[in-house]
């Protein structure tokens, strides 16, 4: 089966220049192929595991993916599936971005040897000459065409309207199209719907300076089966930076996904085969819950490793039990098989007070509140009011209760808020 072959039937494709040719060029050739990461961040997030894992793909069928940073353009902002213009940030907040990007992008992708490549367009976008610029690339740019594209349309429909600076933001990323094609021979760019145009641009640019067929090919935007856009919580991003996103977290958002997104979820962000993934479709109740934790474990290796997976699981059943994974569901999982239960809490989140600031001074309001439990007093006080606030398993029923010791269970209180959020507090003497 060729690469397209598989990212058509794991969901990954929407839009896509030149099938038959592309079909050919991928079947016949070792690819060089690309996708642009805005480096607004020093993390990627779940809404970028599309991108991700499709240049994961590449690299396993036997291509070489290039993960590009914008370091040139994020010194301007891409206009797409923006309403507002983007924040501009300078030049030493890209460079710590783009580490942190380095490193997440290593979990998923082999650099060693040029088996992938991390490239930054700022090595040839910020040494372009305007006049040159004008006349060898912006002479074939039609702005007409350009005005229809999406990505400006929704911001001239706008109150602030678009920007001198973003309306040139096609041409460069055209332009970096063009540079791959020449330096590193790459005809391929990938990257969400939102992108169309500016992939399609590209495109006609190698072709009309560089007489190559270059490729295109677009995502999805992908949402829950509820409509919420993907990565989306009540803390907000679900970054891959397990700095700014704990393991136990990441394997907690996926192991709360709806039963309608299950099958897709496995198809989309974990590498295990199609076959065993469309039998899930048949699997009714206590099954589902079981291919959930199969998805959150797998999807927790992939982005975080095998041990952080494995702390992940065992936390997970300390607090809500264990549970049996049967080796007839997706068995081709590494995910430990029997019934599992551990006290192991490691991968809950947890935050260390000294016992003498806890108990008998604070409030639980505010000691939820403290630990983000809470956005807000007022969040905790409602959320006790309807009966979601636990400490250690016990409801808590009064606004006005502080921390006593009967709180502490060996030098730890756990709290939960609602049935899914936990976060341990560790006591210390000192």
């Amino acid at each position: 089966m060729s690469v397209l072959s598989i990212l058509k039937e794991r969901g990954f494709i929407e839009d896509l220049t030149h099938t038959e040719e592309l079909e050919a060029y991928l079947s016949n050739n070792r690819a060089t192929c690309y996708i642009g990461f805005d480096p607004t961040a020093s993390s990627l997030h779940v809404g970028s595991l599309v991108c991700i894992m499709t240049l994961a793909h590449m690299q396993r069928e036997g291509h070489r993916p290039i993960a590009l940073v914008g370091g040139g353009t994020g010194l301007i902002g891409d206009p797409s599936g923006k309403t507002e213009l983007r924040k501009i940030i300078t030049q030493d907040e890209i460079d710590v971005n783009k580490n942190g990007i380095r490193r997440q992008l290593s979990r998923f992708l082999d650099f060693s040897s040029d088996k992938a490549l991390l490239l930054d367009n700022a090595l040839w976008l910020t040494k372009l000459e305007y006049i040159p610029f004008l006349r060898d690339i912006g002479r074939h740019f039609s702005v007409n065409r350009m005005i229809k594209a999406e990505a400006y349309k929704a911001r001239l429909d706008s109150e602030d309207g678009l920007t001198f600076i973003e309306f040139n933001y096609m041409l460069l990323q055209a332009y970096d199209f063009m540079q791959l094609a020449k330096s590193y021979d790459c005809l391929l760019q990938m990257g969400g719907s939102d992108q169309w145009g500016n992939i399609v641009a590209g495109v006609d640019l190698v072709r009309r300076t560089l007489g190559k067929q270059a490729f295109g090919v677009t995502f999805p935007l992908i949402t829950t089966a509820s409509g919420i856009k993907m990565g989306k919580t009540h803390k907000g991003a679900v970054w891959l930076d397990p700095e700014r996103f704990s393991p136990y977290d990441y394997y907690q958002f996926w192991v709360n996904a709806e039963d309608e997104d299950v099958h897709r979820f496995l198809s989309l962000f974990t590498f295990l085969p199609m076959e065993e993934i469309n039998r899930v479709k048949q699997l009714k109740d206590a099954d589902v819950n079981k291919a959930k934790a199969v998805l959150a474990f797998e999807a927790t290796k992939i982005c975080h490793g095998e041990e952080e997976a494995l702390k992940a699981l065992k936390a997970s059943a300390s607090v809500f039990g264990s549970i049996e994974i049967p080796d007839d569901i997706l068995p081709a999982s590494s995910i430990p098989r029997g019934i599992y239960a551990s006290a192991e809490e490691d991968s809950i989140p947890s935050t260390a007070y000294n016992l003498s600031e806890i108990v008998g001074h604070l409030s639980v309001v505010d000691l939820f509140m403290a630990v983000k439990l809470c956005a807000s007093k007022s969040d905790a006080r409602r959320l006790i009011q309807q009966g979601g606030a636990y400490i250690n398993g016990f409801r808590v029923s009064s606004l006005d209760q502080v921390v006593s010791g009967k709180d502490v269970d060996k030098d730890e209180i756990l709290l939960r808020a609602g049935k899914k959020k936990y976060h341990k507090i560790i006591l210390t003497k000192n």
